[in-house]
């Protein structure tokens, strides 16, 4: 059903991106930054961490801010979000295992980047959903986007 919703909502998204982006060209700058995980691993050891080096910290990113996901595509916005989803899934893991061990996580605010990542994600797409001119479609975004 969602895919049948965002094939239908694609264009619009489209549109309404397109249009957006005219209007922030002052302010917004695009990049075409890549989205990428982990490398795929097999079975369970996809969620959890990879091993560091004694001492060594994870190297983590900054969270999203929603002036630089405006400027993503809704394509981009769906692999972000899955990335997102994979991250806070291995981090709750991860988080598990170490609890039972006794053990702190080394860095624990990645859990609060990514959770802030994803619900700026969908504010961006609340806000897109807003946009849309027509009521039942805008009402069937934001019901999607809220599933």
């Amino acid at each position: 059903m969602l895919r049948q919703l965002a094939a239908t909502f694609r264009p619009l998204l489209q549109q309404h991106h397109h249009l957006q982006l005219q209007i922030h060209s002052a302010v917004a700058v695009q990049t075409s930054q890549g989205f990428h995980s982990s490398a795929c691993a097999q079975g369970l050891e996809e969620f959890f961490e990879t091993p560091l080096q004694e001492g060594d910290k994870p190297r983590t990113g900054k969270d999203w801010k929603a002036a630089d996901l405006r400027s993503k595509s809704w394509d981009d916005l769906h692999k972000l979000w899955y990335v997102l989803l994979k991250e806070r899934n291995m981090l709750a893991s991860e988080q598990g295992r170490r609890k039972a061990r006794g053990e702190k996580l080394p860095n624990p605010t990645r859990a609060t980047k990514v959770k802030k990542s994803m619900a700026r994600i969908k504010l961006v797409l609340t806000e897109r959903a807003i946009a849309i001119t027509d009521p039942v479609q805008s009402q069937a975004m934001r019901a999607m986007i809220n599933s």
